[in-house]
């Protein structure tokens, strides 16, 4: 029965090795164990056995002979021991400069790919060291700072730029202590002149991944920050040229025409009042009399909005409060103007920025808005000045007005933006519109100098 059931027997070991081996492994550990510990004792009894013997026939030369032995055998062990391991430590060691070897080679070959691509890259860039000096630079950056590389390389940046601002030197340390530094647009004040640049500063990394230095991107970008002032003069120029203009037709509209249509008037009253002429004739006389004192006053009007005397005379307050009185007697519209708070004197461009302002919301709507009440408050704080014109009108989409603004619009904008200040508008279908127009105080002091 035994002998049948072995085979059953292997098939479960067979099975058990297949299905969990870390079980077999365990068995094979513990069968070298079992046997190791055998071998073991039978070499003790062995020894045993053999020192009884010796001891019994008293040979005390063959034990020390057998000491003798032992002592070698162990000694070349030891010996042995330590050669394996000094080999194998020298093994390591020589692994370890090979590694060593191919780390720094590929770290050398790095530099020299980041200094071939510094040199040949289509922009100002420069490669330094920690301490700030130059391994390489690109062509670009040696026209733009008018320098030759040969003079460059192993020189330090401080040296090559001594007028480098006392910021700049802060952000290299910076740099170097592992940040990407960057600006879209840095003013640099330089012997022969101002320099616009945008840069971009940012650590290269070492073998061991500390930064070793730092590269710097730059742009000169003194050129496009000239046109851009250039063509930002051109809004102002145009109002400036506008107001002139403007104070020109005024005048010539209150001194002349208004003059000559007063005189006008004046003789058709005559004529009115003249006995010798027919009574038909006279009535008629008196009606064109009528309409022409309609149109000086519409002159008068139309000439102070042009050029408006209260401004300059009265302050922003009264010459604000005048318009308005005026606006709603000839539009016969309701204006209820409220201020307080106004710094007296406001600058003159603000003061003019803010009536031209005023016109214009109350034209557009007196036109647009279908109603007949209009609201208009002006008012300072500690560092500004506000201006808020509100209706409770049909009010207008604001995406579809950014697609097509008027004239209107535009100047109020540009007005507003020549003294430093902000335009906002607020309007939904069917829920009003106010404008709200905000110049910081003192701002005028790089703004247009037109006059009203």
């Amino acid at each position: 029965m035994a002998l049948k059931q072995c085979p059953n027997h292997l098939e479960q070991v067979q099975f058990d090795f297949h299905m969990k081996p870390d079980s077999i492994t365990s068995r094979h550990v513990w069968s070298a164990t079992l046997k190791s510990l055998a071998v073991g004792f039978c070499v003790f009894c062995l020894g045993g056995v053999l020192a009884g013997w010796l001891t019994a026939h008293n040979v005390h030369g063959y034990l020390a002979f057998l000491d003798d032995v032992v002592a070698g055998l162990f000694a070349g062990f030891l010996v042995l021991l330590y050669e394996r391991g000094r080999q194998r430590a020298f093994d390591n060691l020589r692994e370890s400069e090979r590694v060593l070897k191919e780390r720094t080679a590929l770290l050398q070959s790095r530099e020299e790919l980041l200094k071939i691509f510094v040199k040949h890259v289509p922009a100002a860039v420069a490669m330094l060291d920690r301490g700030m000096g130059y391994l390489q630079v690109s062509d670009r950056w040696c026209v733009d700072f008018s320098l030759d590389s040969s003079q460059v390389l192993g020189r330090s940046h401080y040296e090559i730029f001594p007028d480098l601002p006392d910021r700049w030197k802060q952000l290299h340390r910076r740099a170097l202590d592992g940040e990407t530094l960057r600006a879209e647009e840095d003013r640099w004040d330089r012997e022969g002149g101002t320099t616009w640049l945008r840069w971009e500063m940012r650590p290269w990394q070492n073998l061991d991944g500390m930064p070793g230095g730092i590269l710097i991107f730059s742009e000169d970008i003194t050129r496009r920050r000239q046109i851009e002032e250039s063509l930002s003069e051109i809004p102002r120029k145009l109002i400036e040229a506008q107001e002139q203009e403007r104070t020109r037709i005024g005048r010539e509209l209150h001194d002349d025409i208004g003059q000559r249509l007063a005189m006008l008037a004046i003789e058709l009253q005559k004529m009115h009042e003249d006995r010798l002429i027919l009574p038909k004739v006279r009535s008629r006389m008196g009606e064109l009399q009528k309409q022409t004192v309609e149109i000086a006053a519409d002159i008068q009007s139309l000439s102070h909005e042009l050029h408006s005397a209260k401004l300059q005379y009265l302050g922003i307050t009264g010459a604000m409060r005048g318009f308005c009185r005026e606006f709603g007697e000839q539009q016969k519209v309701e204006i209820n103007f409220q201020t307080h708070d106004v710094p007296s004197p406001v600058p003159p461009d603000t003061a003019l920025c803010f009536f031209r302002v005023l016109q214009e919301a109350l034209h557009n709507s007196a036109k647009h808005s279908g109603v007949r009440h209009f609201e208009v408050r002006l008012w300072g704080t500690s560092d500004e000045i506000c201006l808020t014109i509100r209706d409770s009108g049909v009010g207008f989409d604001r995406e579809g007005a950014k697609t097509s603004r008027g004239l209107g619009l535009i100047s109020m904008e540009e007005r507003v933006k020549l003294v430093k200040g902000t335009l906002s508008i607020d309007s939904q279908p069917k829920r009003g519109t106010t404008i709200h127009a905000r110049v910081p105080l003192g701002s005028d002091s790089d703004s247009m100098r037109a006059t009203g």
